[in-house]
């Protein structure tokens, strides 16, 4: 049983708590066995981290597993797991132009994942996909997309030459959109700004969800909206 703090490897697993060595180490945790069935399916598990001494893992103390936690909720088994980000190729692709929040990015992963815009593009401002908040938001899905994080200026210019209308979705923009276009790719802004200028100058057209008595709905809800709309 590990029960130092000073041990190596607990050391590694509270660094993955954070992008930057998330980044760095190219792994990431998960939190209690779904989402650890889930990554050892995906054959991205590379070990479990226990303090229940009948589960099967890395047996540690429980002080060490509180320090672990990130939920008020505590959860006696944690996936160490690798990064990987298999290629897929989709008619239906999703760019979130600086969405921050992390339960708002892992909404509409689960959202394109059940859409069918199985590729999502983030801006490098958006929210980390290997957040804890994300993963539990996606319930897991953003093992079944591909996800990549690039400039969208740069992303838009290679979607348009590879065939596809890139549609923006803004609460004071709107035309024409014909969603029987073979390839379409959605952009959704952000939650208080919305769309950098930059990317709207870019795209091809726009799309609003009309309202009653609220101005606005919130990112995830309007992405599910759209993505339901032109699932094909």
């Amino acid at each position: 049983m590990i029960e130092s703090k000073q041990n190596k490897q607990f050391k590694l697993w509270m660094k993955l708590k954070t992008k930057k060595y998330r980044d760095l180490n190219d792994m990431f945790l998960v939190y209690g066995k779904h989402f650890i069935d889930q990554a050892k399916k995906k054959n991205v598990l590379i070990d479990v981290i226990t303090s229940n001494p009948n589960k099967e893992g890395i047996l540690i103390s429980k002080d060490l597993m509180k320090d672990l936690q990130v939920t008020q909720t505590f959860i006696d088994e944690i996936g160490l797991c690798k990064k990987y980000n298999k290629v897929l190729v989709s008619n239906r692709i999703l760019l979130l132009d600086d969405v921050q929040d992390p339960d708002n990015v892992g909404a509409l992963i689960r959202s394109a994942s059940a859409f069918g815009f199985d590729h999502i593009i983030l801006s490098n401002h958006s929210a980390d996909i290997y957040n804890e908040k994300t993963i539990r938001a996606s319930k897991g899905a953003f093992f079944d997309c591909y996800i990549e994080r690039k400039p969208l200026h740069h992303a838009i210019y290679d979607l348009k030459d590879n065939g596809y209308k890139v549609i923006a979705a803004d609460a004071h923009e709107s035309g024409d959109v014909d969603i029987k276009e073979e390839k379409i790719a959605l952009v959704l802004g952000n939650e208080g700004h919305g769309l950098n200028e930059n990317v709207k100058a870019l795209v091809d057209g726009f799309v609003t969800i009309e309202t009653k008595h609220v101005e606005s709905l919130n990112v995830s809800v309007a992405g599910a909206i759209i993505m339901y709309t032109w699932r094909k």
